[in-house]
């Protein structure tokens, strides 16, 4: 089956990073999401993750226009985690985040339910638990005193055998609470382990110490 065309001019945005036509097809055509969505599953993790990136952009430039489109989003995408929908929306978590950190003043409903999200269900962790962690570290960069209740969830994180998860623990508590957890960030400089971590519209291979190295650094007098 042929891809659908914009789905296809999207998919060329994301590879260049050409943000700015990409805001510029969301204030002319609303379904941009339903294809931005479809992307953050495409078998090149670089053009998921980048398509996790520009929905949060897109959906500031729909909601402006049309809020409760995107509200309708934000709970398909909350569907999406659902033990109903068999708990398909692999990047619902980031998809959120991504929302609410580019239209928090017309979404503080929602930021709540975020938080809430990551009491889950142990079975659900291996698969969203980083997802979380990392929209939890989004937003916090624009309304971190909104998601301190989140603080209870991540500190157990730290610990985690995993290394994405131990890691994205350290960087989400570095920009929720800067000075928490310095102990335990402390210990963490040793930790060698890799992973990957998309920053800057990038991924890169990373280690559980770098990014506890940034949280001391944020909580740094």
């Amino acid at each position: 089956m042929a891809e659908h065309p914009r789905k296809a001019a999207l998919r060329g945005w994301l590879k260049a990073w050409e943000i700015e036509a990409i805001q510029a097809e969301a204030c002319q055509q609303s379904r941009i999401l339903s294809h931005l969505l479809a992307l953050t599953y495409d078998s090149d993790v670089l053009v998921s993750w980048r398509a996790v990136e520009a929905y949060g952009l897109a959906a500031a430039q729909v909601a402006n226009k049309d809020a409760q489109l995107v509200r309708n989003h934000l709970r398909r995408l909350i569907w999406l985690l659902s033990d109903e929908s068999g708990s398909i929306g692999w990047r619902a978590p980031e998809l959120i985040g991504e929302t609410l950190l580019h239209c928090h003043t017309v979404f503080q409903d929602y930021i709540p339910i975020l938080v809430a999200l990551l009491d889950m269900e142990e079975q659900d962790a291996v698969h969203f638990r980083a997802g979380y962690l990392w929209a939890i570290g989004r937003v916090a960069q624009v309304i971190g005193e909104q998601v301190q209740g989140s603080i209870p969830y991540i500190l157990p994180c730290l610990h985690e055998h995993i290394p994405q998860i131990r890691g994205l623990a350290a960087w989400s508590i570095g920009r929720v609470a800067p000075g928490l957890a310095r102990d335990q960030l402390t210990r963490m400089l040793d930790d060698g382990d890799t992973f990957l971590f998309y920053q800057n519209q990038e991924l890169r291979l990373t280690t559980v110490a770098e990014l506890a190295r940034h949280a001391l650094a944020r909580s740094s007098p």
